[in-house]
């Protein structure tokens, strides 16, 4: 197949393997340049996928490379540098989250977007894991009926003790926000997708590890017109599964006609009500990479999105919602109340 997308990297942290592992392994794509402010790092990873031209300076980058599209891999101070750059240059790009550094620099960023009519794309990618793309087939379909409840469990078991976080990624201890900001506003996204818009969050958090900076267990309830939906995170406890960061944690949905569950090793299963019988649900699924090969997943979704103009899903307007609730959820915690989103 032709490589007719041409795209170049900015980044090679520890997250940024499974983006070049991906682009790697997508037919239409050629992987152009790349930039790191190390140029020893550009060029260990460059060398690893055969990427001809690497850099230091982001904005050379796009000037002389020219790429399509642009995936941007680094911390969120740089992304209202590197995202306004981009614009600028009419280049689409792929931001990682979390987006900009706060709800005013996100909300600055989409005007400008918008006002330039520019394609930015949020690397959130847990709603592509495959177990999420199935239940929402699933819940499409209407056989659970009317719905009651969603609950998932975060249980990564990785928040324990002195050493917590320090072997993978040791900046999460001086997260002065860290549970929902790094992690929980994943299924703030999952929740929206499967469900739609949130109405309202009430909020408890606290901070079990003292090794750590900001929360790592807590609560929240969303409201989703007739039906509830809970965040149970708590980084310190585990659950049943071979590989924890496979789908970190259990989820179970109830609904009038039925309720169906996610277990750990990414198994879905549903029971009819007035049924004792759980079955499996057959769907196939990776193993391989992150969270079910998720990132080639978004990817593959942002080339279709450029090269056959598929449907978009999350574009940087549409991302601002997550950090707006983000900011409830906190703010609920802090008050002890129930907040409306709109």
């Amino acid at each position: 197949m032709q490589k007719n997308l041409r795209v170049a990297t900015v980044g090679t942290g520890y997250f940024s393997q499974f983006h070049y592992n991906a682009w790697e392994r997508i037919p239409e794509v050629e992987l152009v340049a790349l930039c790191n402010r190390s140029a020893t790092a550009a060029a260990s990873v460059a060398q690893e996928y055969s990427i001809p031209s690497t850099y230091t300076d982001f904005s050379l980058m796009l000037d002389e490379a020219k790429p399509d599209l642009v995936d941007i891999i680094t911390p969120p101070e740089t992304h209202l540098e590197y995202v306004t750059a981009a614009i600028e240059r009419g280049i689409p790009c792929i931001c990682q989250k979390p987006f900009t550094t706060s709800l005013e620099e996100a909300e600055k960023l989409t005007q400008l977007i918008k006002e330039k009519n520019a394609t930015v794309i949020i690397h959130e990618n847990f709603r592509f894991q495959p177990w999420y793309q199935e239940i929402k087939k699933i819940l499409l379909s209407e056989q659970l009926g009317e719905l009651y409840n969603l609950t998932f469990r975060l249980r990564p078991g990785d928040g324990q003790g002195q050493e917590a976080y320090l072997a993978r990624q040791p900046y999460f201890r001086n997260m002065e926000r860290f549970l929902i900001h790094e992690t929980g506003i994943h299924w703030v996204d999952v929740f929206r997708y499967l469900l739609g818009e949130v109405d309202s969050v009430y909020a408890d958090l606290q901070q079990l590890n003292p090794v750590i900076k900001g929360e790592d267990a807590g609560i929240v309830l969303f409201q989703f017109n007739n039906t509830r939906a809970i965040f149970d995170g708590n980084r310190l406890a585990d659950h049943a599964a071979e590989n924890m960061r496979l789908t970190m944690g259990e989820m179970q949905i109830e609904g009038s006609k039925g309720c169906l569950k996610l277990e750990g090793n990414g198994i879905i299963s549903s029971r009819k009500t007035g049924e004792a019988k759980w079955t499996q649900h057959e769907y196939t699924f990776a193993t391989l990479n992150f969270g079910g090969d998720c990132v080639y997943n978004l990817q593959k979704h942002v080339v279709e999105h450029i090269l056959h103009r598929a449907e978009l899903h999350n574009c940087a307007q549409d991302y601002v919602a997550n950090i707006k609730i983000e900011e409830l959820i906190y703010k609920s915690s802090s008050l002890a109340q129930r907040l409306k989103t709109r």
